[in-house]
C-alpha cells in the first residue's frame, strides 16, 4: 500500500465514527441506480453500508472498502438486515479478484478518494464481465468556469478534512480507463452525475 493509499485509510479510519456524507445522496436515487444491478455484483468503497438495503431482493453482493472502521459499521447493518453480503477489506486499486467475476460494479462517491481514480477504473473494467455494467454516481467539478476554480481553489482543505477530492473530473478518468459511457444523468446538480458505463 503506497503513502497516499495509506493516508487516505487512515483518514476514514479516523472519521467512521462519525462519518455520514453520503447523506447527500438521497434514497431515491440510490434506490433507482441500484434496481439496475443484476447477478454477481461488486460494490466498491461500501463505507458503511448506505447502499445495503437498496439492492433488489436476494442479490448476491460483495462488497470491499479501505478502511476496517467503516466495514466494521457495513458489517453490523449487513447483520442488522440480515443481508448475506460478503464484506471485505480492500484497496479499490488493487482488487483481488479474478477477472471477469462480476456481472455488475457498483460506487456511490467513491472515486472523489481513490488516491489513484484511473488505477481503481481499471480495476473495475478488469474485473467486470463483458457485457457487464458498471454503475457509478460520483460529485464531480463543475464544469462552470468559476465554480471549477473556487473547487481547485478548496480542494486541498477537503481532503485533509475529510479525505476526498471535489475536484475530481470522472467522467474524462472513466474513458482515460477505458471504459465506454452508455449513459450520464445530472442528479438535481450538475455536479452530482449518475454514469452507466462498460467494458469497451
Amino acid at each position: 500500500m503506497d503513502k497516499d493509499t495509506m493516508l487516505t485509510r487512515q483518514r476514514y479510519d479516523r472519521t467512521s465514527k462519525f462519518y455520514d456524507m453520503e447523506r447527500m445522496i438521497k434514497p431515491a436515487i440510490r434506490k433507482k441506480i441500484l434496481s439496475q444491478a443484476e447477478g454477481k455484483i461488486l460494490e466498491i468503497g461500501v463505507g458503511t453500508g448506505k447502499n445495503l438495503e437498496y439492492y433488489p431482493p436476494g442479490s448476491d453482493i460483495t462488497g470491499i472498502d479501505l478502511s476496517p472502521g467503516m466495514l466494521a459499521k457495513a458489517k453490523d447493518k449487513a447483520r442488522k438486515l440480515q443481508i448475506p453480503a460478503r464484506l471485505r477489506e480492500m484497496d479499490a486499486q488493487d482488487l483481488q479478484f479474478p477477472d471477469n467475476s462480476f456481472d455488475t460494479v457498483v460506487a456511490t462517491c467513491v472515486f472523489c478518494s481513490v488516491p489513484n481514480p484511473i488505477k481503481g477504473l481499471q480495476e473495475i473494467k478488469r474485473v467486470c464481465k463483458p457485457g457487464g455494467k458498471i454503475l457509478l454516481l460520483e460529485h464531480v467539478r463543475s464544469d462552470n468556469p468559476l465554480f471549477g476554480k473556487i473547487m481547485d481553489f478548496l480542494d486541498p482543505f477537503t481532503v485533509r478534512l475529510i479525505g476526498s477530492h471535489i475536484n475530481r473530473r470522472t467522467v474524462e478518468n472513466i474513458a482515460k480507463a477505458g471504459l465506454r459511457v452508455r449513459s450520464l444523468e445530472d442528479q438535481g446538480i450538475s455536479i452530482m452525475k449518475k454514469i452507466v458505463a462498460e467494458p469497451e
